[in-house]
């Protein structure tokens, strides 16, 4: 007598998408819990687990289902991704209708999920009060001036708080989606899924890619004068008194007002300038890492060494083996 195969157990991940919505993301990530399904079945899973992807949008004012890739049994949503978005940032906002449905899929228990500007979206419902997550490391600033009350870490690249996971950049919906597929399906699976997109799926920072990119346009023209001075300088041996005597400025003015004016300390400026240089040298030259440190300003090797990957999350060998060009 022939054995019947169980039937698969369905797990669903809904996509909201929204107007202004990344459709790389909307159709990547479908597309990428389709592949998951397929290895899933060929590894014969036990139990036999299938991620059913849904779109949702918003239709004469109700959040309805637009798209499933499997027929719906109407059960409820097991995990929710709302997408990033190129849009102007100010634009990128939730509507009261949107924002009740979202709240009503977490009292069901549903994971709340965002990718890079997705995490506007989610914080207009008040859901990310007091919580950590990650955006896009250049939305930083846009992101904490209109929710204050969530604590944000652009250093990683994924965070996953339980009931709300966030991702980072525009492309880190892939990094999502492999983390759904290895939570819901199996790490093997992930794993697998990883290798056929030629995805690498070791963990990965923000960091690696933030280049350092200090405001120039704050108002106070003494600090401006002291920026363009470390901007030319930096590979010199440079002092809080020499930076204050630059500025015309006592050191604890001059420590008040650059905080204010770049939201760094003078040292941490010129410690975040020197490595972003140091990034451009392991990138662009052949130069060894012993040179770069120097050309930056360094002359303990040990100390250079520390400082960049303190920084940048790479040590400076492994980051230009990773992306140097030369």
């Amino acid at each position: 007598m022939t054995r019947q195969r169980a039937p698969r157990l369905p797990i669903e991940i809904g996509i909201l998408a929204y107007p202004e919505a990344q459709l790389a993301a909307v159709l990547g990530l479908t597309d990428i819990f389709r592949v998951a399904n397929q290895i899933s079945a060929e590894q014969g899973a036990t139990p036999l687990c299938e991620i059913r992807v849904s779109h949702w949008e918003l239709q004469n004012n109700r959040v309805k289902r637009a798209f499933a890739s499997q027929r719906s049994t109407g059960g409820k949503i097991s995990a929710l991704i709302i997408p990033p978005s190129f849009a102007e940032l100010s634009t990128v906002r939730t509507s009261k209708t949107v924002s009740r449905w979202i709240k009503a899929r977490r009292s069901d228990g549903t994971v709340l999920c965002s990718v890079c500007a997705g995490a506007f979206l989610l914080a207009d419902t008040g859901l990310l009060a007091g919580r950590t997550i990650t955006t896009h490391w250049q939305h930083a600033a846009k992101f904490l001036g209109r929710f204050p009350t969530t604590m944000l870490d652009t250093d990683r690249i994924l965070i996953d708080d339980g009931d709300v996971i966030s991702a980072g950049g525009g492309m880190a919906w892939i990094d999502l989606g492999l983390h759904l597929i290895g939570k819901m399906l199996s790490p093997t699976v992930m794993l697998a899924t990883a290798r056929f997109f030629l995805v690498d799926p070791a963990g990965r920072q923000q960091s690696f890619y933030a280049d350092f990119s200090p405001s120039l346009q704050h108002g106070d023209p003494q600090v401006l004068k002291l920026q363009h001075w470390l901007h030319e300088r930096y590979s010199s041996n440079i002092t809080i008194r020499a930076m204050a005597e630059l500025s015309n400025l006592g050191e604890r003015t001059l420590l008040r007002r650059f905080h204010k004016a770049t939201g760094w300390n003078p040292s941490e400026y010129l410690q975040l300038w020197r490595i972003n240089k140091a990034k451009e040298y392991l990138e662009f030259s052949t130069r060894n890492v012993e040179e770069i440190g120097l050309a930056v300003g360094y002359q303990d090797m040990s100390a250079f060494r520390n400082v960049f990957k303190k920084i940048v999350g790479l040590a400076p060998g492994e980051y230009r083996n990773r992306f140097g060009l030369v």
